[in-house]
């Protein structure tokens, strides 16, 4: 697929943990991942509630979504879902979502993980190896992110990162309001980080990722 696709061979890899473009063996992982839990029964992360339902039904929401957003990728628009994998296991999603970005060269993050995941670190570093290919790897300027506002490891991972508060919004969740955070990080932020969040990264099929999404 790598001539017809070339978003097919990217690879994001730092130390035991890869992001890497989903083929179908890894859209079923992710799906089965999703449909042992992804967060308490009584916390809603997204703003469509997807989560909820059977555990088929939510299995069945990733396969859908996924093959859609696949499909869907175009240079004016695209959404990038990369699983997360370490040790050869999918553990959940780091996605990169742009529209015109070769006009606003700003682009989207969103992930989550399986809930037997949590906790392990491995969070904070998969929002870095994005960040990193996104900066990096496509050269934009502009990093955004949201979060509501309970949802207190989203938020604080993202503060650690650097990301400054860009506002807040009231969405509609679940039949109720909820507090969204915007937040924002640009290229000047990203190149002051401090050491510790400076992990190797290394950067595989960029050039034809670039090529296809008109980089």
């Amino acid at each position: 697929m790598d001539d017809l696709w070339p978003l097919a061979a990217l690879r994001v890899r730092s130390g035991d943990l890869e992001l890497r473009y989903m083929d179908d063996a890894d859209v079923q992982a992710l799906a089965r991942v999703a449909a042992e839990g992804i967060h308490a029964p009584e916390a809603m992360p997204f703003t469509v509630p997807w989560t909820r339902g059977t555990p088929t039904e939510v299995a069945r929401s990733i396969l859908t979504y996924q093959w859609e957003k696949r499909a869907a990728v175009t240079p004016e628009k695209w959404t990038l879902e990369l699983a997360v994998v370490r040790d050869g296991e999918v553990l959940g999603i780091q996605a990169l979502m742009a529209s015109d970005f070769l006009v606003t060269r700003t682009a989207e993050t969103g992930s989550w993980l399986g809930l037997r995941h949590h906790g392990r670190g491995v969070g904070t570093r998969m929002r870095l190896m994005i960040l990193h290919l996104f900066f990096e790897g496509f050269d934009g300027l502009r990093a955004t992110t949201s979060a509501f506002d309970d949802n207190a490891p989203s938020n604080a991972v993202t503060r650690r990162i650097g990301y400054a508060e860009n506002g807040v919004e009231v969405l509609a969740r679940e039949g109720k309001p909820a507090v969204s955070r915007r937040y924002v990080l640009d290229r000047a932020a990203w190149d002051a980080r401090p050491a510790e969040l400076r992990p190797d990264v290394r950067l595989v099929g960029v050039d034809g990722a670039r090529e296809q999404l008109g980089i």
